[in-house]
């Protein structure tokens, strides 16, 4: 019996730098795992200028044959109520295709091992602003009005400050405060003067773009890059693939 097809499923986007970063991720996700047939697809507006559409590429595997199929919501957080789309569009594909089981797995989450990456992207930005000093870290999310989300946020800014033994505080780019601006602000009304900002997003776009100008205007010394099309990123989109397609295991 052959695998669950995985679907890797985002938000479609205007902004090309968020299309070209879910490809490249889900390239990476086909390096690890070429046993497996893996799609991308957007929802919302997914079907302009190119990108595949989520029920049309449920269509396209349910003709090759899959009749199991495990969604992997590209998600950080909950922010903006983000998986209602999703699981509306994972359930008309199931009404589409009755005999078809479409599961949808964990979305990525706010995981301990997304720290590794996030030590990387900012070493690349040190590097780029020639920064070789640091006393403070602001770990910049999107926020959310559901206040566990943001609870995550925060629980991962003091794991990553106790790692690094600095001060971190978590900023949020809507919803609730601090923004990324107040953060550093408070960071430097304690004379602290090196504050770095770190990205915990999936992918850039305008909430980041936000981000980091205000962080910048408030006098942040380097600002990191989204996780992108990280090995750590992709390795966790298959263990939410792995979870989901256990369960589409008869008991």
């Amino acid at each position: 019996m052959a695998a669950p097809a995985l679907i890797a499923l985002a938000h479609a986007s205007r902004d090309p730098r968020t299309t070209k970063t879910i490809a490249a991720l889900v390239s990476e996700v086909k390096a690890q795992r070429p046993d497996l047939r893996i799609e991308r697809a957007f929802v919302e507006h997914g079907a302009h200028r190119g990108k595949p559409e989520f029920q049309t590429v449920v269509d396209r595997l349910v003709k090759a044959g899959h009749h199991e199929i495990v969604v992997v919501p590209l998600v950080m957080s909950e922010a903006f109520g983000a998986t209602v789309d999703i699981q509306a569009a994972v359930a008309l594909a199931g009404e589409r295709h009755p005999g078809v089981a479409v599961r949808t797995s964990a979305i990525l989450g706010m995981e301990a091992a997304f720290l590794e990456v996030l030590d990387v992207r900012m070493r690349e930005a040190l590097q780029a602003c020639r920064v070789r000093e640091l006393d403070a870290l602001v770990l910049a999310a999107a926020g959310s009005t559901d206040p566990l989300a943001n609870q995550g946020v925060a629980r991962l800014a003091r794991l990553w400050g106790t790692h690094h033994k600095l001060p971190v505080t978590a900023a949020y780019a809507a919803n609730t405060p601090p923004a990324t601006g107040e953060a550093v602000r408070a960071f430097r009304a304690e004379g602290r003067r090196h504050i770095a900002v770190a990205s915990l997003f999936l992918t850039p776009g305008e909430l980041t773009d936000r981000a980091e100008e205000l962080a910048l205007e408030a006098g942040a010394v380097a600002v990191s890059k989204p996780l992108g099309a990280h090995p750590e990123v992709a390795r966790m989109v298959l263990a939410r693939y792995a979870v989901g397609a256990v369960e589409l295991v008869p008991v």
